[in-house]
């Protein structure tokens, strides 16, 4: 019995994977859902609330583990001292960035929902709720270094906005394209290199 539940459970959320990724989640009709995963609207609500809540299911997991890799990977980098915040900053940078690359490259479909499918849902800013977190910790090392007394070029907060988001929406937009994994990540690393070069000379890294 419980086989048979489980194999019922997976058929709608394929189904509605496949009913998401065409149509959108505002789109997707739920009786659709239904009727294509050939169960009754009684054995749909067995498992889930609502639309949404069946969205949540196939993101969710995905998406918060995302933020705690970069949530895990700041933490480690703000325990340490200034100076050696400031010499390894690039390869803990990098580290988060390759980390998640990986995660993402080896779940495409639920990253594919949230960038493709996503309006009308909690995940419909998904990307400026990343590129927030990136801009709270810029600032709060921006203030580690001038309360030690280093100069830096303050950016205007609408351009940082604009190239954090845009930052992180090219790096998304690399992962999800249908390209081999190798090139993939040699753009990675250039992408990388090009964004770091910026900040390190905003932030008098590289004079």
């Amino acid at each position: 019995m419980e086989e048979k539940g489980n194999d019922t459970l997976r058929k709608i959320l394929d189904v509605a994977q496949e009913e998401f990724l065409e149509k959108g989640f505002s789109g997707a009709s739920l009786r659709a859902i239904v009727k294509d995963a050939g169960v009754t609207t009684g054995a749909f609500y067995g498992y889930f609330k609502s639309k949404e809540d069946l969205f949540d299911s196939l993101v969710a997991e995905h998406a918060n583990h995302i933020k705690e890799i970069y949530d895990r990977i700041l933490a480690q980098f703000v325990k340490m001292p200034l100076e050696q915040q400031k010499s390894s900053m690039d390869d803990y940078a990098f580290t988060g960035l390759k980390e998640m690359f990986d995660y993402i490259w080896d779940h495409k479909i639920p990253f594919r929902l949230i960038f493709k499918s996503a309006t009308g849902t909690r995940y419909e800013n998904f990307l400026q709720e990343i590129a927030q977190k990136d801009m709270d910790s810029t600032e709060d090392f921006y203030n580690l270094l001038e309360s030690q007394g280093t100069q830096v070029e303050h950016i205007d907060p609408l351009i940082e906005q604009i190239v954090i988001t845009g930052t992180f929406s090219a790096f998304f937009t690399l992962i999800l394209r249908d390209i081999p994994k190798a090139e993939a990540e040699r753009g990675l690393s250039q992408m990388f290199r090009f964004y770091r070069g910026g900040w390190n000379s905003l932030m008098h890294f590289a004079d």
